[in-house]
């Protein structure tokens, strides 16, 4: 496990430690939608366990800030629930194996999402700027001048696919299935949504992930029963 992202013993005295308002300055380059209250609502989560000083200030390792960092960018960069999140925090730090299901190394993720160009995009998932263009004319690929790791993994699915003769134009039904179940996590986060805080927003959005999750689930289930039905 990396030494930066275990769980801080804080041995340091405080006076080596830093506060919340240090801690943001630190990461707000990175995260500028970080605050205050994100950061208490990762506590609560018992993601990071700053220490208190006698008035019950809060105090940050160095340790502390890079397992933050971890948090943050896998949240912005991979959509992970927090509780997945946390699950492989908490295996790393009893010295247990485990795989996130990025696939992606831990020691990775700490140097953020990269940025590809159209032409790095074609060359890294061997795509055609035909599909490409197809991928983004289906709303399956967003527009734009770079792009990032998701973007690699979707047109490198659509590059397989069109081997079996299945083109971004047939994708358009899963499309459309997936703003419908965007409906359905909308619905359900509503009410939190009234909260304008930022908690709120944080507790919102963890909400909306772990919902995401839980269709994720549902729907491979059923994609599983059906080819099993194919093979019987």
């Amino acid at each position: 496990m990396p030494r930066a992202l275990a769980r801080a013993s804080h041995a340091p005295g405080v006076s080596e430690l830093l506060t919340i308002g240090q801690v943001l300055a630190r990461l707000k380059p990175e995260f500028p939608d970080l605050s205050n209250s994100k950061l208490r609502f990762l506590e609560e989560r018992q993601l990071v366990t700053p220490v208190r000083t006698e008035s019950g200030y809060r105090k940050f390792s160095a340790s502390d800030v890079e397992r933050l960092r971890f948090i943050l960018a896998l949240q912005r960069d991979h959509y992970l629930p927090l509780k997945v999140i946390r699950q492989h925090l908490d295996d790393l730090d009893a010295g247990r194996p485990s795989t996130l299901p990025t696939g992606t190394a831990p020691t990775s993720m700490l140097t953020g999402a990269r940025r590809l160009n159209r032409e790095e995009l074609l060359a890294e998932a061997g795509a055609s700027a035909a599909l490409l263009d197809d991928a983004i004319g289906t709303s399956l690929v967003p527009a734009g001048e770079f792009f990032g790791d998701e973007a690699v993994q979707v047109v490198s699915a659509l590059v397989e696919l069109k081997k079996s003769g299945i083109e971004p134009r047939h994708l358009r039904a899963v499309r459309a299935a997936a703003e419908r179940e965007i409906g359905l996590i909308e619905s359900a986060v509503a009410p939190a949504a009234r909260r304008r805080d930022a908690a709120g927003r944080a507790r919102v959005a963890e909400l909306a992930r772990e919902i995401a999750d839980q269709l994720e689930i549902v729907r491979s289930s059923i994609i599983r029963s059906e080819i099993g039905r194919l093979e019987s």
